[in-house]
């Protein structure tokens, strides 16, 4: 099958999800080598992630094909952020479904969350192994910062990035 952004429902986690998105989270991860400590990787939320979008004003849109959760995105208020500032996170796409414009929708649906939200600078953090997404954020208008903001305990990241809404 061909897969394209019209071929993916995207909407909201759902419990059972959180098998299939950990899975496919760390999977890009060692495709990507990418650092496995200090990054979402180790992070025992990872394995719950239905559970830790039940914050108030925080969502994880999912990217669903074939019936199985093969993407991810979301919003969420990360501790030590300023109150109007949100955090973009969990962004990771399978490789089956990478490349069709599909994680591009996931990151503008939430753009448009957080804006519903009311929240007036989105930040994200990630590593130089993701350079396909660093382009997609390019993209959209996000900016490179000098400094982490917030305190997401993901020391392992070494690149920040922001752009007002």
């Amino acid at each position: 099958m061909k897969y394209n952004e019209n071929t993916a429902i995207i909407r909201p986690i759902k419990p059972e999800d959180n098998a299939d998105l950990a899975e496919m989270i760390r999977d890009v991860f060692i495709e990507f080598d990418a650092p496995k400590t200090g990054t979402v990787y180790s992070d025992p939320t990872t394995d719950n992630l239905f559970e830790l979008f039940k914050k108030d004003k925080s969502v994880l849109w999912v990217a669903e094909v074939d019936n199985k959760a093969l993407g991810c995105c979301g919003i969420y208020p990360t501790d030590g952020l300023e109150e109007n500032h949100v955090e973009l996170v969990k962004y990771y796409v399978s490789s089956r479904i990478r490349g069709k414009g599909i994680g591009r929708k996931l990151i503008e649906k939430c753009i448009k969350s957080a804006q519903d939200f009311g929240y007036t600078l989105m930040y994200i953090e990630t590593v130089d192994h993701f350079s396909k997404a660093l382009s997609i954020y390019d993209k959209l208008d996000f900016k490179i910062i000098d400094k982490p903001l917030g305190n997401s305990g993901h020391n392992g990241c070494d690149i920040w990035l922001s752009k007002k809404l």
